[in-house]
């Protein structure tokens, strides 16, 4: 069994009304987003910027690049256009044969041809030839020799999501769930479709908002565990939760989400949220939240984000507790940053974490899913170009980048549902957090985007903080590690990452669900299991699928294993903390969920 490589390292307006601590970091302009000097640069970049808007930020190069690699090879490989020819006659052959009634087509299961009316001529055949069509093309696009496997990737990816615009099922004359619709209502449902679409577009260009309450809403049925916001600077808001048991762990719990999107995807609903389960295990619960950045905040860059994000709210939230250690938890980007905080901290001897949890965070961007297909330098300069003009990425540049990643399930099914069927899907709690998106300051992104994604820096040994460089393995803390089963943003092998880097305790816990409903994974949510083993510090390393085929699936919630495994690292219960000071910088300043969350 193989051992443990060793890493090689060196290393929006504010609230007037309550004070706000002042940064003492002064944000330097970076190398990779220079100020233009000379007027043709400065007409280079605006050409970018304009560019990027036409292409919603998908660099042509990128594609360019991918395809001429794929075509050059496959021009030169008589043997796989031969192939192609073959597969193609011998698809057109049992097309024909199926149209002519003399076999039965056999699509292979896909939700989107799932009703019995699929199964029906013209329909059935359809469905067949578009199956076989997009098959055709994956095969067109994969194992042509020579090609790199980064081009083939984006190829396979690019031809499946063009395929997927041209299903029968996206066309009202070629679904047959759409057209018995307009039979039986006599074209109504294509009437509300329409009055759907207008709504959608009037909506999303800013110039009409949805009318009456909407039923779900922060503060009143979303974020609604009862806390005050103890410490507000330029960048965060820091929650303290209020107990609801007689005595807590002495060691607090703080929550650092990512600030791609807002807090409260870990407090939900009342029956669905982390921060009020772990306030009823008797933990002492701080959450950052985030500031929703505007052009004014241009150049906040990552160390901003640890310095006054991650580390002042662990000073806070230990001056509150009077406690010397906490147990810190980072989510997804929350936890990437986490970890450079904590690995930073173990550097310099700083002991104040009793444990760090990172949940479906990455440390390592070598295989960090679908959205590194489009990462190369020439994305991101166009990604810096585009946010230059006005200092952040929009939301709706990130949430349309996500939502290419799953476009079948987030583009094509919900206009099929509004707009042909003339149906609107049931609201829920994760759809509304889902919409409420947030800015990325452009240093930052930049930062992220090259220090991370790019050269991952981080697992390499050649990020720095102050003037040295870190590496995870400084981390001295115990680790609990999160994975999901169906993350397309944190594949779980890319997570599960963390043990090659990492040099001390570590339980990881793989769990069914995606990105985020993984992580909201309640106690007596249906169909629900979890897989967990330790690793000691100096315990071999297992490969990712070594590890899933010899750990045992439980069913279930995986939150209860992790408070019994916080429970084994902190110390007696204890009498509960005031709710902030009674005075000074950590006084009191609103009611949960503060200020900040509710920035558009």
């Amino acid at each position: 069994m193989p051992t443990k490589p060793k890493l090689i390292a060196s290393q929006s307006d504010l609230p007037t009304a309550s004070p706000q601590r002042p940064m003492t970091h002064k944000p330097v302009v970076p190398a990779e987003l220079p100020q233009a000097q000379k007027p043709y640069e400065a007409l280079d970049r605006m050409a970018h910027a304009t560019l990027a808007k036409a292409t919603s930020g998908l660099s042509p190069s990128v594609l360019a690049e991918a395809w001429m690699d794929w075509a050059t090879h496959l021009a030169s490989s008589p043997g796989k256009r031969l192939e192609l020819m073959e597969q193609s006659v011998r698809i057109g052959q049992e097309l024909w044969a199926a149209s002519l009634g003399f076999s039965k087509p056999e699509a292979a299961p896909d939700h989107r041809f799932a009703s019995e009316r699929w199964e029906k001529y013209p329909f059935n055949v359809l469905s067949l030839a578009h199956q076989q069509s997009w098959q055709w093309w994956q095969d067109a696009m994969t194992g042509v020799h020579g090609v790199t496997p980064a081009h083939e990737d984006l190829m396979s990816f690019v031809a499946g999501m063009i395929s997927d615009t041209t299903a029968p099922s996206n066309f009202a004359l070629t679904n047959p769930d759409v057209i018995a619709a307009t039979l039986a209502e006599k074209g109504e449902n294509l009437v509300r479709g329409a009055k759907n679409l207008a709504e959608d577009v009037l909506a999303k260009t800013g110039t009409a908002q949805l009318a009456g309450a909407q039923p779900f809403e922060v503060g009143r049925n979303m974020a609604t565990t009862p806390g005050k916001v103890v410490f507000r600077n330029n960048l965060i808001e820091l929650i303290q939760y209020a107990p609801t048991t007689g005595t807590v762990r002495p060691e607090p719990i703080l929550i650092v989400p990512a600030w791609i999107m807002k807090y409260y995807i870990l407090d939900l609903s009342a029956q669905n949220s982390l921060v009020g389960f772990l306030v009823a295990q008797g933990y002492t619960v701080f959450m950052v939240s985030w500031k929703n950045p505007d052009a004014s905040d241009r150049d906040l860059g990552m160390e901003d984000y640890r310095q006054h994000g991650v580390i002042d709210a662990i000073g806070a939230a230990l001056a509150i507790t009077k406690a010397p250690k906490l147990h810190a938890v980072g989510y997804c980007l929350g936890g990437t940053l986490l970890s450079i905080a904590a690995a930073a901290m173990g550097r310099d001897n700083d002991t104040r974490l009793a444990s760090a949890t990172f949940l479906a965070a990455q440390v390592d961007f070598t295989e960090a899913g679908p959205l590194r297909l489009f990462i190369n330098d020439s994305e991101v300069t166009l990604i810096e170009d585009m946010m230059a003009e006005k200092g952040y990425l929009s939301s709706d540049q990130m949430a349309g980048a996500f939502a290419l990643l799953r476009a079948r399930d987030l583009i094509w099914a919900p206009a099929i549902r509004d707009y042909l069927l003339g149906k609107r899907g049931d609201a829920f709690d994760l759809m509304a957090w889902n919409a409420d998106a947030t800015r990325m300051p452009a240093r930052m992104h930049s930062e992220y985007l090259r220090k991370l994604f790019l050269n991952n820096d981080l697992a390499e040994g050649r990020y720095h903080v102050g003037d040295k460089a870190i590496a995870v393995s400084d981390i001295r803390a115990p680790i609990f590690a999160v994975g999901t089963e169906d993350d397309h943003v944190a594949p779980w092998h890319s997570v599960y990452k963390l043990h090659l880097f990492a040099d001390t305790d570590m339980t990881f816990v793989l769990t069914s669900g995606g990105h985020n409903a993984g992580i909201v994974s309640e106690p007596g949510h249906a169909g629900r299991h979890f897989r967990i083993a330790d690793k000691p510090a100096n315990a071999s390393y297992r490969d990712p699928d070594e590890w899933m085929a010899e750990t045992e699936a439980k069913d279930g919630s995986w939150w209860p294993a992790f408070t019994t495994w916080l429970d084994a690292r902190s110390g007696t219960p204890v009498p509960p903390p005031k709710m902030g000071s009674d005075n000074g910088k950590y006084a009191a300043l609103c009611d949960a969920p503060g200020t900040y969350v509710m920035q558009r």
